[in-house]
């Protein structure tokens, strides 16, 4: 079974507005008050402007778009993350902005590395967006990011 996400994650308020001048954007929600926008292909062409798309190391996050969430994060914190696993084996990588900053990564855990002790990528850029975790669970359960497998599962 497999797992695969790329998405750009903030508070509800921050996103709505972020996202409101891009009709190709979908939103879901997620706990705790965030939203998820997950990186279609529709949306990456709508918002790729030619440049390096792997200027961060990440797969999904089109050229000159990470100024974009760099912009966004002046509302709030932004966050932008990816995953693939299959069969338990796989990678992520996150990276946050705030204030207009990058202030978190871009954090990469490879296959077959283990999480470090401040925990996933995935986790610690939710920490950045303010995610609180109860005991036996992490920041990526707590908001529910488990719901669905695939991108696709989120605007269905």
């Amino acid at each position: 079974m497999g797992y695969d996400l790329q998405a750009v994650i903030a508070g509800g308020e921050v996103l709505r507005a972020a996202s409101r001048d891009l009709p190709a954007a979908r939103l879901a929600p997620l706990g705790q008050g965030l939203l998820l926008m997950p990186m279609t292909d529709v949306l990456f062409d709508s918002v790729a402007n030619g440049g390096d798309a792997a200027t961060l190391g990440f797969w999904r996050l089109p050229g000159g778009f990470e100024k974009t969430l760099a912009d966004w994060s002046t509302a709030g914190p932004v966050a932008y993350m990816e995953a693939e696993y299959f069969g338990g084996v796989g990678e992520q990588q996150a990276a946050a902005w705030d204030g207009g900053t990058l202030v978190l990564g871009p954090l990469h855990v490879r296959e077959g590395q283990p999480f470090p002790s401040a925990g996933s990528a995935i986790s610690q850029a939710l920490r950045r967006l303010g995610v609180m975790a109860s005991p036996g669970e992490d920041e990526f359960t707590a908001v529910g990011l488990d719901r669905h497998r695939h991108g696709e599962g989120w605007i269905a």
